[in-house]
């Protein structure tokens, strides 16, 4: 169904008019025929060339409608995973703790782009700044950055179905034609030549499109618009992990400092020992073969020693990794992350404020949305559309013999039967909302799983930290009293050997149980959502 309104005049000043079949819009056209050897101008009123033309309007296409991908998590996959894990530890054990604890990042969360230039380093890293690096440079926020800008560049692109469209055209025609192709022979004695032309025509004009109504391209753009917003969610839900991320790995490297400061207590001691007993041989007080297991607990002190050095090398190199630092280790770790007991609060306050703060269920109860916009378009499918069209421009022979003309029209397109297309582009997206629906609840499951296993992480890492605090003072009153007694000559090289290595596994003990209750703590601050805000009174920094 259609309306449409035109204006059309001939080109003036050709002797020739050209056919309207070829001019923009079908315009009337009046052939101008100059009998040889006369001289004379013929008017050739032919109906056939005559053709003031008022057919239908040009039919607008139909809207397709946006089909989403049947999963609401494939943007926030693609970038990556963070994961911080507390698990027992298989077998038997003498440490006081049982529990290994570890943050896992994979994908773009272990990269980031250089940030030197742009944010000058001293050479010696906080806690603070390491986050802050990393928020800025991390990999994962920028691909989370990069998503939403794509998004948003196809919710534009979703829009422009429902915004005017504006365009310039300019034709310049040259032809000839043949009049016997079309059955002309001769006209009241008049010979008519087979060919005319070459004549020339140009035509400039601006085109306008406009929807006027049109329920699936407005539901595909509000399903856009959802899309939009739930990678804007999952941008701030990045950061959120980006945190996790880097929180960990410079809380790992701190536990790695630990160990290796205490490492070299022991390697002092166990030297100091040895020395001692080489002393020792030499007055004739203490057999070779104590002296060479002081050397044997010396080089294997040694070694530990070296086995600690690379790995806090290693676990440096990956933080700085991260936060978008040269890869190296040739920089200070400067925060020490001590014990601090919890912040009060409990399971159902946290679940509250999870439920309420958490970006990435946000983003996905905007999916959900986004699903229910995309069935309501494949829906609309079966509703009239509305459009109009118009041009206005000029023809003639030349620039400055342009005439007048112009189109409009107004189309109504009433869909009767599309072959079941309908129908199968409506059960596409219901699929896609079903499973949608399916991951919002299955993400509240995982949001409250998160936070009650951080809470049991949590008493378990507490009640670890003061056993090995005791344990601590147990020990090393024990290796003082054995350093007596090996000094009164009433205990052997070998139970103060002993003595000390108990005391630095204890120290080892609290340091690993400081490690898991800080990594418990900050499991905690993502279960709960807005990591990076709540982080640092979890952790009780300044």
């Amino acid at each position: 169904m259609g309306m449409k309104v035109e204006n059309s005049v001939l080109p003036a000043g050709n002797p020739v008019a050209a056919t309207a079949s070829d001019i923009v819009r079908k315009h009337c056209k009046v052939r101008y025929v100059r009998a040889a050897g006369v001289g004379v101008i013929v008017w050739l009123g032919l109906a056939y060339a005559v053709s003031a033309q008022f057919g239908p309007p040009q039919q607008q296409q139909s809207t397709q409608p946006v089909q989403l991908p049947l999963s609401g998590r494939t943007s926030q996959q693609s970038n990556g995973t963070v994961k911080a894990t507390e698990s027992p530890i298989a077998g038997v054990t003498n440490s006081v703790n049982t529990l290994y604890s570890s943050v896992q990042a994979q994908g773009l969360f272990t990269g980031s782009t250089p940030g030197i230039a742009k944010m000058p380093f001293s050479g010696k890293l906080g806690f603070k700044e390491a986050i802050l690096r990393a928020l800025a440079y991390n990999l994962g926020q920028t691909g989370a950055t990069q998503a939403l800008r794509q998004a948003q560049g196809q919710a534009r692109t979703t829009r422009s179905a429902l915004l005017p469209n504006l365009n310039g055209t300019t034709l310049e025609n040259v032809e000839t034609e043949n009049l016997r192709a079309f059955g002309f022979r001769s006209f009241s004695g008049f010979n008519i030549p087979a060919l005319i032309g070459p004549f020339n025509y140009m035509d400039v004009r601006v085109h306008l499109s406009q929807t006027v109504l049109d329920l699936t391209a407005m539901n595909n753009y509000r399903a856009m618009n959802d899309v939009t917003k739930a990678n804007r969610y999952s941008a701030m839900d990045a950061r959120d992990l980006i945190v996790l991320a880097v929180g960990g790995a410079y809380l790992q490297a701190t536990a790695a400092k630990a160990r290796l400061a205490a490492e070299q207590v022991q390697v002092e001691a166990a030297n100091a020992l040895y020395q001692q007993s080489v002393q020792q041989v030499g007055q004739g007080v203490l057999a070779k073969v104590d002296a060479d297991k002081n050397q044997v607990q010396l080089l294997t002190e040694q070694q530990r020693l070296v086995s600690l050095q690379n790995d806090y090398a290693k676990q440096k190199i990956n933080l700085a990794r991260m936060i978008g630092l040269p890869p190296t280790d040739q920089y200070e770790i400067t925060d020490e992350i001590p014990y601090a007991p919890v912040m009060p609060i409990t399971v159902e306050d946290a679940l509250k404020q999870a439920f309420d703060e958490r970006a990435d269920l946000k983003a996905a109860d905007v999916q959900v949305r986004a699903a229910e916009r995309a069935k309501a378009a494949a829906r609309a499918e079966r509703y009239p559309s509305v459009g109009v069209t118009a041009d206005y421009g000029g023809i003639g022979v030349n620039p400055g013999q342009l005439q007048t003309t112009y189109t409009a029209a107004a189309n109504v397109k009433i869909p009767l039967w599309q072959g079941g297309r309908v129908e199968g582009d409506v059960e596409q997206a219901d699929a896609t909302l079903e499973q949608r629906r399916a991951e919002y609840d299955d993400l509240k499951g995982q949001i409250e799983a998160d936070v009650r296993s951080a809470f049991l992480d949590l008493l378990a890492a507490a009640s670890q930290v003061e056993v090995a605090q005791k344990n601590i003072e147990v020990t090393r009153e024990a290796a003082e009293l054995t350093h007596q007694k090996l000094e009164a000559g009433v205990s052997t090289t070998v139970d103060y050997t002993q003595a000390v290595e108990s005391a630095t596994n204890a120290q080892l003990d609290y340091i690993n149980a400081v490690f898991a209750h800080n990594i418990a703590k900050l499991s905690l601050a993502r279960a709960m959502g807005q990591a990076a805000k709540e982080l640092p009174q979890f952790l009780k920094m300044p």
